[in-house]
């Protein structure tokens, strides 16, 4: 499933094409904070960055997890894409499940383990709204 505008409403430029990996472990999901002086700085988020040239968004998620978090994951599939507009432009995120090949109490910081419960609580970018609504109803359903 997308959710994924056409680029024909947002004009010929292209979007900062970025992988998002979404990891759940110890009864939550690992959850960083963007640091100072980064785009949406101070805002939460989940371990991810930017797709490289040859790279596919499951591979970046699980370079990028493993950069971040210290934590390896293997990508199981793209739960959805979102293209978002933000004052630093325009990003198209690729929401990644991923499985930990081993969980840690304790990944690189400033990323922990966040219960879904607390999800909610946290301020994170308008891309990450339906994703963050789907893995709370996800939880609740089981």
């Amino acid at each position: 499933m997308s959710d994924t505008p056409s680029l024909a409403r947002t004009g010929s430029e292209r979007p900062t094409r970025v992988a998002v990996a979404i990891v759940a472990g110890h009864g939550g999901y690992l959850v960083g904070v963007r640091p100072a002086g980064a785009a949406l700085a101070g805002m939460s988020e989940f371990p991810g960055g930017k797709l490289r040239a040859e790279e596919t968004p499951e591979q970046a998620a699980e370079r990028e997890c493993l950069e971040e978090t210290g934590i390896p994951v293997r990508a199981m599939g793209i739960l959805a894409t979102v293209v978002e507009r933000y004052p630093h432009g325009l990003v198209e995120v690729n929401f990644v499940d991923c499985q930990p090949l081993e969980i840690t109490a304790n990944p690189r910081a400033p990323f922990r383990w966040i219960a879904v419960a607390d999800l909610a609580s946290l301020e994170f970018p308008k891309a990450n709204e339906k994703i963050l609504q789907r893995l709370v109803r996800s939880t609740s359903a089981r």
